[in-house]
């Protein structure tokens, strides 16, 4: 099977790793090994762990670095990159990589059912040894809480109406495929507002991908563990591609930049808070145009780059 994934922020995600030829890297998140096979490129003595929860990325990026011995892989989500580096007896980072989100491939694939555009069945898992899926979102989660998803997750303005469709639809028969809940999702959402603003499913079909995935639980409970891995001088680049992705990766950085995390009326610093990183991108790199043209799918593209102290 091809795994099709263009790369994104190529040339800055190399620029910014600051890449040693004699470093340790990580690559939590391989996909089809676009990015990691530039990383190689440029090591000598250096090594290289890669990881993703998806098997078909691993196959993948494996076919593409078989030439380079200097790498290892990892069926797992980038949550447990401890585990890897303790299997590997890395104490430290000289550089981390985050492309969060979905990839092309897993887009493209109509059996996933991660996109609104095949007819397929309510999948959506990035690690498909996992049992839950978005079928059994949408087939057992109560009002409330799909409406909290899809507000949440999705920004979703019908969030209500959608999930009270959803309810009654499913009172008739189980949900079952994409094209199901696509179905529902445009009856519930008054005709003259479908008209603008891109399909109309995307946003719950974006909110359930998180959910089933558990994405921005991980990505809090991990960004800053990530930190404290590195290695003086080390760097951390997240690539991240809608808002909520990105208010966290924002979030965690502003924290590990801290000296002090008392409270502003406190006379006197009393707290163990160290500054940790240099924040090295201020605002977020997005996509030039050129790239734009070549790859549309980079347009929500955001990267955040720390160096550790």
């Amino acid at each position: 099977m091809e795994f099709h994934h263009v790369p994104v922020l190529y040339k800055e995600v190399m620029d910014g790793l600051k890449i040693k030829e004699d470093g340790t890297y990580l690559d939590g998140t391989v996909g089809g090994g676009n990015h990691s096979l530039g990383i190689l490129k440029q090591l000598k003595t250096g090594r290289l762990i890669c990881l993703d929860q998806d098997t078909n990325a691993l196959e993948a990026s494996k076919e593409k670095l078989k030439d380079f011995s200097n790498v290892s892989f990892y069926h797992l989500n980038y949550k447990d990159f401890t585990r890897a580096l303790e299997a590997e007896g890395i104490q430290g980072l000289d550089g981390i990589l985050l492309d969060l989100g979905v990839s092309s491939h897993q887009f493209d694939q109509k059996d996933r059912g991660f996109s609104y555009r095949f007819n397929a069945a309510l999948d959506m898992r990035m690690d498909q040894s996992k049992s839950f899926s978005a079928k059994d979102i949408v087939n057992s989660y109560s009002l409330e809480d799909l409406n909290r998803i899809f507000q949440d997750y999705g920004e979703e303005r019908w969030a209500k109406r959608i999930a009270e469709f959803i309810l009654e639809a499913r009172k008739k028969a189980p949900i079952e495929t994409t094209f199901d809940l696509v179905e529902i999702i445009k009856a519930a959402i008054p005709k003259d507002v479908r008209r603008k603003g891109g399909h109309p499913a995307k946003r719950i079909f974006q909110a359930l991908r998180i959910e089933v995935n558990d994405e921005l639980n991980v990505l809090k409970d991990t960004l800053y563990q990530m930190v404290q891995s590195l290695n003086p001088g080390g760097r951390l680049v997240v690539i991240s591609f809608h808002s909520l992705e990105d208010r966290i990766v924002k979030e965690i950085f502003k924290y590990a930049f801290l000296d002090c995390v008392c409270p502003p009326q406190q006379p006197l610093c009393t707290c163990d808070k160290k500054r940790e990183i240099k924040i090295i991108t201020r605002k977020p790199i997005t996509a030039s145009p050129e790239e734009l043209e070549v790859n549309p799918r980079s347009s929500s593209a955001k990267c955040r780059i720390a160096e550790k102290l």
